[in-house]
């Protein structure tokens, strides 16, 4: 894949030391300990809508052990999990959707075309297309490892209903 045909040019994502570290990317998205799937943001574009961050892929993630044993592969719901955090970080920083939370709200035209394993840093790329203030937000997005494409596809995020989930986890419990 031609370098210009990433949503930011890689060589503005080698920066040593990222523009928001985990404990700036905690105060925007509510992930802990295992499902933390974003190490840090090396690139913000609010004119174009464009953000990029990173995953340091380490040998103690959780996945590891059983995807595969022996060959431990990055599943690709976790590389999709990674974006989504990703998109979040971005849309509540900006206050793009207007909501106390973004959630998942899907993929589209996902590829995955090279693994991802532990040593790895997996650069994570998105650019918005659409940020209906209340309603969604739509990004492509891509996945580097070196220079090379590793998964890209869309993402659409939605404002969850937290005070709703709340009340019926209250609910189960009672």
């Amino acid at each position: 894949m031609p370098k210009s045909d990433f949503i930011v040019d890689l060589s503005l994502l080698q920066a040593v030391d990222p523009i928001a570290d985990i404990e700036a990317i905690r105060a925007l998205n509510p992930q802990r300990d295992e499902m933390e799937h974003l190490s840090g943001i090396l690139y913000e574009d609010v004119e174009s809508l464009r953000c990029a961050g990173y995953k340091d892929v380490s040998h103690d993630e959780f996945w590891c052990r059983g995807h595969m044993p022996g060959m431990p592969v990055m599943p690709g719901v976790i590389q999709l999990e990674a974006v989504a955090q990703l998109s979040s970080y971005f849309a509540q920083k900006y206050d793009l959707l207007g909501a106390e939370m973004v959630g998942f709200g899907g993929v589209d035209e996902t590829r995955f075309r090279d693994v991802v394993v532990p040593g790895d840093r997996l650069l994570l790329m998105i650019r918005l297309t659409k940020a209906r203030r209340g309603r969604m937000i739509v990004a492509q997005f891509q996945g580097v490892v070196g220079e090379k494409l590793v998964v890209d596809g869309t993402i659409r995020g939605i404002p969850l209903p937290i005070q709703a989930v709340k009340d019926y986890l209250a609910q189960r419990s009672a």
